[in-house]
């Protein structure tokens, strides 16, 4: 069994995949904006890097046409490693918000642009169709996403894409786009530090109806895009002493004992942390410590 699939899998539509993935955010620097202020990353690195997840039994990767820096584009690095493994890797992207070459964010799309930027990602991973594009809710809360996830079943049918799924949404987005075509994922932030994905049942929603939940964070928790810093939670600490393991394990070992419907996709430039992450999903929490671990924070003495 590969380091992977210790945690199991779970299928995307008609792709089984293992739980732990891995997400490409970070593949052209520390968050969306990238390596603006720093050296470019070094593509044979990032292709290594790549080769030695799906070595471990990585087949689900998260990417975006939007995840770029000035020199680098994670999907162009995805293509090239890509290129050079032939096993199966389900890739998965998102579409609605853009940036624009320069960078900047541009929140409002059409549902008529939303074809342009399926191609744009077909022509950045090097690929006939795409496995999964996931559409993501952007700017201001919408309150409707039928016009949107109907043009995208759309191109489902065209042929473009085989999945669909949704992200940073809520409940009633979901149950919006249901009717319009299968559900296959919803991704959004969450982790021990940010759980309105619980407070509004969607990531018991997403058990109920199949549906895999993918959260994103799930590390960095508040920080988002930032760097790694010191843990600061002495529950996270605690227990991370008594497995043996880093805190960035107890954390993501933390959201796959969710439910078997939940995913990781922790994203690294660091083979070694690359190699933690995956381990993660053997790592196996006591009831205690599950219980420990979700206690509101000021409920703590």
């Amino acid at each position: 069994m590969s380091a992977a699939a210790t945690a199991g899998t779970w299928r995307l539509g008609d792709l089984e995949v293992n739980r732990i993935g891995y997400g490409a955010m970070r593949l052209t620097g520390n968050g969306m904006m990238g390596n603006s202020d720093g050296a470019p990353v070094d593509r044979d690195a990032a292709v290594d890097l790549l080769h030695s997840a799906f070595e471990q039994g990585v087949n689900h990767i998260d990417t975006a046409a939007f995840y770029f820096s000035p020199l680098r584009s994670a999907n162009e690095i995805i293509n090239r490693a890509l290129a050079s493994w032939h096993g199966d890797v389900a890739v998965v992207t998102k579409v609605g918000p853009a940036r624009d070459p320069s960078g900047e964010w541009l929140y409002t799309v059409r549902p008529d642009q939303l074809r342009g930027q399926v191609e744009e990602n077909l022509r950045q991973l090097g690929r006939d169709y795409l496995d999964v594009v996931n559409l993501r809710v952007g700017g201001p809360r919408t309150a409707s996403i039928a016009e949107h996830f109907g043009a995208l079943a759309d191109i489902r049918d065209a042929g473009l894409v085989r999945h669909l799924g949704l992200s940073a949404v809520l409940p009633e987005h979901v149950a919006e786009a249901q009717p319009i075509a299968p559900v296959v994922c919803v991704q959004n932030s969450y982790g021990l530090d940010w759980r309105r994905a619980d407070e509004s049942g969607l990531v018991d929603l997403c058990e109920e109806q199949g549906i895999a939940f993918v959260p994103f964070f799930a590390v960095s928790g508040l920080r988002r895009e930032a760097a790694a810093g010191q843990e600061q939670d002495a529950r996270v600490e605690a227990v991370a002493r008594a497995h043996h393991a880093t805190p960035a394990q107890v954390r993501l070992a933390w959201t796959l004992h969710r439910g078997p419907h939940v995913l990781a996709i922790p994203g690294t430039r660091n083979p070694a942390h690359l190699a933690e992450n995956i381990a993660a999903g053997a790592l196996r929490l006591t009831e205690e410590e599950l219980a420990l671990l979700d206690k509101p924070v000021e409920s703590i003495a």
